[in-house]
């Protein structure tokens, strides 16, 4: 039972708070400035139940600085560079806003506030990416008992509006099956080493580009025409030495796909070249069976495929805003276009979730709206001339 007492003019309590675990002596926790008796003996009922519950947090000043960088420590132990890096991310938004506050002084309507801010700043992806970091990081301050309850919990992520450019510009992250001729031809005739297979791979298969360049000999079947995804590559510096290998993005990506004759041919011939240039090179040649090598046989980078990509839409005369990813949405509207059913196309991409296969298949190509509208114009011909008909 806690003891009230009189402390000058207000009124203060002191309880039993456990014992100390080094001293083994018991601990007692104490507060004053309270304008009455009963102000005091509430708010002493009321720690004594949260210490019997377990749930009383010890006052602390520590800031929300300090305890992301604890959690970083303690989040990446166990997962991939690239995880890490994208929660660096977001722990850099969080930090400018909240870094110098106590932790335990962050409310909810202060996390609120800042997620609507956000909002108005990046897209909604983004804004998703900071708010589930910020959910590990107030669940890990709750497991350490720092923080009795988490901010985040039952936040509203506004919705942000489309804009007409936003709508306008579905039809620019994929080619259109006329547009991917036109790309794959200047790619065969002005294509620099590897660019025609590159490109042709990513557009017959959908791989995601990291998959792509993760792909070593051992990994094709010649004979069954198949390729085996069960591995993606990762190099944010600017070493071609520092590339890291790692398992694919969800369980689901981990697939053996059937490729085409033409991708099967391309390959055959590519590994004849690069055959020859490891021989040419022998005492620099690093051979780790990769498929999509430089001269040296280290991985080629994320950046020299932009590269050459940027190369070749502009020798096709091609002014879409496409980017190496967009030929995996290229390889899906084809694959509607030829009525290949969604459950397969959603195993061919490797997606664990078949909404996301949906959200692709809804940006459906040209070629198949304006066979809709000429089949509608073909049934409704007779009517149509008839409405035409001024005589």
């Amino acid at each position: 039972m806690a003891y009230i007492y009189r402390r000058g003019k207000k009124w203060a309590y002191r309880a039993y708070a456990g014992k100390d675990p080094i001293t083994g002596k018991d601990k007692q926790k104490s507060k004053s400035g309270f304008l009455t008796k009963k102000d005091a003996q509430l708010a002493a009922a009321i720690f004594e139940r949260q210490f019997h519950k377990g749930d009383y947090i010890e006052p602390s000043a520590l800031t929300m600085k300090s305890v992301c960088d604890e959690w970083l420590k303690h989040y990446s132990v166990d997962v991939k560079q690239s995880s890490i890096n994208t929660r660096k991310i977001a722990l850099k938004h969080i930090k400018a806003n909240f870094g110098d506050d106590p932790i335990q002084k962050i409310t909810k309507m202060d996390y609120q506030s800042f997620i609507d801010d956000m909002s108005e700043k990046v897209s909604n992806n983004f804004v998703r990416g900071i708010h589930t970091t910020s959910k590990l990081i107030f669940e890990y301050a709750k497991e350490m008992k720092l923080i009795n309850s988490v901010p985040t919990e039952n936040i509203r992520i506004p919705k942000q509006k489309k804009t007409i450019e936003d709508i306008e510009d579905v039809e620019d992250r994929f080619l259109e099956k006329d547009e991917l001729e036109k790309f794959l031809l200047a790619a065969k005739t002005n294509g620099l080493d590897g660019d025609l297979l590159t490109f042709t791979t990513l557009a017959y298969t959908g791989l995601r580009v990291g998959e792509l360049l993760a792909l070593k000999w051992d990994d094709i079947d010649f004979q069954e025409c198949t390729l085996r995804v069960s591995k993606t590559y990762y190099n944010l510096s600017s070493k071609k030495k520092d590339y890291l290998l790692h398992t694919p993005k969800t369980e689901n990506s981990i697939r053996t796909i059937s490729i085409d004759p033409v991708v099967v041919d391309l390959m055959k011939e590519y590994k004849l070249e690069q055959d020859k240039l490891k021989q040419d090179n022998a005492p620099f040649y690093n051979d780790n069976g990769f498929i999509f090598t430089t001269n040296d046989g280290y991985p080629k980078k994320l950046n020299l495929i932009s590269s050459r990509l940027k190369r070749l839409l502009k020798i096709a005369g091609i002014k879409k805003n496409i980017t190496s990813h967009s030929f995996r949405h290229t390889h899906t509207s084809l694959l509607i276009e030829a009525n290949v059913h969604i459950k397969e196309i959603q195993e061919r991409l490797g997606h664990s979730d078949i909404s996301t296969t949906m959200d692709i298949y809804a940006h459906i190509t040209k070629d198949i709206k304006k066979e809709a509208s000429t089949k509608f114009s073909s049934l409704m011909g007779d009517l149509s001339n008839s409405i035409q008909d001024k005589t």
